[in-house]
């Protein structure tokens, strides 16, 4: 069987129509693995242009096979198993390899996975027709493919990753979910779907793209026709002018080069952001003037200034560290990666800025992790700029950036005319954000500075060719106007990429695919731009709480033993209630006790990296370096009480005991403790309560927390900190901070109230002794 593309019809729902022939498929062979498919397969590659001869697996050797020099070799789809029923297949791979470019569908495959050594065995599903979202890394068969692309499926059995040939990759997979042991864990696998020699041009995919099911089908082998020679590298440097002879005549052609593959691939992103926006602008909440309304309401989040934040770096040169999932040269990079917790750890290791995707085909982001990365960083210290970087072309996604709570947004010059590029910078900076204005050549360098452009970015990357040349913004320094600060972006993997720029007066870097791999951020990012100009000293947290303080003489005691908050009800009713004339006699004393050593604050006057809210706010909100600092505890009373209290006792800090809204923080003029239960909401929102605490219920209980829920607690967020109550006394409280010592660091401190009491009175040298054995437990 052979032929061209004369009356074959393509039934799939994309229905192309057939392309003109294709002189570098001149003599293309589909061996048949006894498969209906094969028909469809035959159809896909003849409507693409080439010319296609078909043979049984068992009806030519391999001999006759070389005889015919064929410029590709398919390998169709089959029952059975690769090594038993696919006849010459495995030979025709082993030998061609190398020489020309091979495909292999479905047992094609897996003959490909078994010829170079692998083993191809059941994957525990048996699949006849079902579809499932193909992820992929964007390159051979998957160039300018779309993520999570349908496909069908005809299988039960696949490649094993543990013996994937090293010479062979995993070039595209399916997610298999399944439950452990009967539990109500799920444990989350890969299933190959494609592999591709590292070396040679061979590529297999284990599902069907001739299904009329699978989207894209036609396109991946439309790709694979495009390959040139029997190996990677030639493939490349087939990219000039090719000359193939047909029927005796010589045509000279142009093939498809990798760089008219990234140009139409940029022109499809493009193309789908217009019509993803124009598509979401409809939606009644979503449109532009409803933003706009919110907008007006003051919805949109705190902002801060991008070109000032990127001058206070830690570093030499400012970081500006991307989220960023995949990218259409790299495929996927971490698709799993929890963006907030990415953007924590940027902010740590000192990043100045954030640099979110929010592309959703080819880079795999969204407006929402925009969103959370904001959020994330709320009540930081010196919390980094946030970039929204994306294809931005009209002002509703600049509107949209800024009420997601973007500091700052991307200009491409080389997408926009001049009159846009002008009327959205404009724009932008009516919103407050400057942005970066991104240029390649020289002559975009030239329209950003008659913009004016505060901050320039200079792409290593061209767009058009997507090659990357690390010397673009160095020779691009000398346009750029004086007085705006140039960042490199794209291309920076290590210390040896970001030398150069130092020398050159380069004031930022953004770095995001090396980030993103990196398995330790902040040492990855020290060894990248160095140690921090001025690292900063913090103090020892180690605070100690007595509550329920009832007299003068027990405020004192506790304090010449050294603690550091002194605690008194005021809520009517409870058996630890201080009235307000002992309250003032109690806050008096307080007052006026000095501590037994002073505290010395640290100096982090140069110190520009970020800071969790709640590693800062108990060093610098609740403890005092002169004296110990008066707490008034409430529960369930009105604001107005809590707000008259604190004036007319002069409290330092106020603790919130009972069900009170984490936003009274914001409305109580000094810190505030709030006390939780493990599970309670809001323990952890930033920027409200300077610290959380830990309790059992109603507080004096005497009764202690289970240090494993602690533990499970402190797991889930990193960033949070602590101080624990409950059951503490001087005989356990050792043993008990002995316990946690895997988070030892974030405990900022203990509470008492009912273990320094004897008959519920409190006892002077029960304190003293509590306040030494919190001092050892926490040094």
């Amino acid at each position: 069987m052979n032929g061209a593309a004369s009356g074959l019809v393509d039934y799939s729902p994309q229905n192309p129509s057939a392309a003109p022939v294709n002189h570098n498929a001149a003599n293309l062979v589909l061996i048949d693995n006894y498969d209906s498919f094969t028909w469809n397969v035959y159809q896909y590659l003849v409507l693409e242009g080439a010319h296609v001869t078909v043979f049984r697996n068992d009806e030519i050797s391999l001999k006759d096979l070389i005889a015919l020099r064929p410029t590709q070799l398919v390998v169709s789809p089959g029952p059975g198993h690769p090594q038993k029923d696919a006849g010459i297949s495995a030979d025709a791979i082993t030998h061609f390899a190398g020489k020309i470019p091979v495909l292999g569908v479905c047992m094609g495959e897996q003959c490909i996975y078994s010829a170079f050594g692998g083993i191809v065995d059941v994957t525990g599903e048996i699949l006849h027709g079902k579809t499932s979202p193909l992820r992929h890394d964007a390159k051979g068969i998957y160039a300018g493919l779309l993520q999570n692309l349908p496909v069908t499926r005809y299988h039960s059995l696949a490649g094993t990753h543990p013996t994937l040939p090293e010479c062979l990759e995993v070039s595209s997979w399916v997610e298999k979910q399944e439950t452990v042991d009967g539990s109500d864990r799920v444990k989350q696998e890969q299933v190959i779907m494609g592999v591709r020699h590292k070396e040679y041009t061979v590529e297999g995919c284990q599902f069907h793209p001739e299904s009329i099911l699978t989207a894209e089908g036609r396109v991946m082998l439309k790709n694979f026709l495009k390959l040139r020679g029997g190996t990677w590298k030639e493939n490349e440097s087939l990219t000039s002018i090719h000359t193939v002879t047909v029927n005796g005549t010589n045509d000279k052609i142009q093939p498809a080069s990798p760089h008219d593959k990234q140009t139409t691939i940029l022109e499809k992103i493009f193309a789908h952001r217009k019509a993803a926006v124009a598509t979401q602008t409809l939606t009644p909440s979503l449109r532009t003037e409803n933003l706009q309304a919110s907008y007006d309401l003051n919805l949109a989040p705190p902002q801060i200034s991008f070109p000032e934040r990127l001058r206070k770096s830690p570093f030499a040169l400012s970081l500006m560290a991307e989220i960023k999932r995949a990218s259409p040269s790299k495929g996927i990079i971490a698709d799993d990666v929890n963006v907030p917790a990415q953007a924590r750890s940027y902010a740590e290791a000192g990043a100045g800025v954030i640099s979110v995707l929010t592309e959703p085909e080819w880079f795999r982001g969204t407006i929402d992790d925009l969103r959370f990365v904001r959020q994330s960083l709320e009540g930081m210290v010196n919390r980094p700029a946030v970039l929204r970087k994306e294809f931005i072309f009209e002002e509703y996604q600049i509107l949209e950036a800024r009420l997601a709570g973007a500091d700052t947004i991307l200009l491409i010059v080389k997408m926009l005319d001049d009159t846009t590029l002008r009327r959205l910078y404009e724009y932008s900076r009516s919103l407050g954000m400057e942005p970066l204005v991104e240029v390649n050549t020289p002559e975009e360098m030239k329209l950003a500075a008659a913009l004016e452009a505060k901050v320039i970015g200079v792409n290593n990357r061209n767009l058009a060719t997507f090659d990357v040349d690390l010397d673009t913004t160095s020779r691009l320094m000398t346009e750029a106007p004086k007085g705006s600060i140039v960042c490199a972006l794209s291309g920076i993997f290590g210390p040896e990429d970001v030398a150069p720029y130092q020398k050159n007066g380069v004031q930022a870097v953004l770095v995001g695919e090396a980030l993103m791999r990196a398995k330790d951020t902040a040492q990855f990012v020290k060894n990248l731009l160095g140690g921090p100009k001025s690292p900063a000293v913090s103090r020892a947290q180690n605070i100690i709480k007595i509550c329920g303080t009832r007299s003068p003489e027990a405020a004192k005691a506790a304090i010449e033993a050294g603690a550091d908050l002194i605690g008194i009800i005021l809520v009517e009713g409870r058996s630890r209630f201080v009235p307000h004339e002992r309250a003032q006699e109690i806050s008096k004393v307080v007052h006026n006790t000095p501590r037994k050593s002073k505290l010395a604050h640290s100096d982090q006057s140069y110190d520009q990296t970020a800071q969790d809210f709640f590693k800062f706010a108990p060093e610098h909100q609740i403890r005092g370096a002169q004296r110990a600092l008066l707490v008034g505890v409430f529960r369930n009373q009105p604001l107005s009480y809590v707000l008259e209290r604190q004036e007319a006792l002069g409290l330092d800090v106020v603790q919130l005991h009972g069900d009170e809204p984490v936003e009274w923080a914001s409305l109580i003029p000094v810190p505030v403790i709030h006390s939780f239960k493990i599970g309670s909401q809001g323990m952890g929102k930033r920027g409200y309560h300077s610290v959380p605490l830990l309790d059992t219920g109603a507080g004096g209980s005497g009764e202690a927390l289970d240090s494993e829920d602690v533990l499970k607690l402190a797991s889930k967020d990193p960033g949070l900190r602590f101080i624990l109550a409950g059951g503490l006394n001087a005989d356990n409280v050792e043993e008990y901070v002995q316990k946690l010592d895997a988070i030892k660091d974030r405990l900022v401190g203990v509470d008492v109230s009912s273990g320094v009491e004897t008959d519920g009175e409190q006892d002077l040298n029960k304190i003293r002794n509590f306040v030494a054995a919190a001092g050892r437990a926490l040094s």
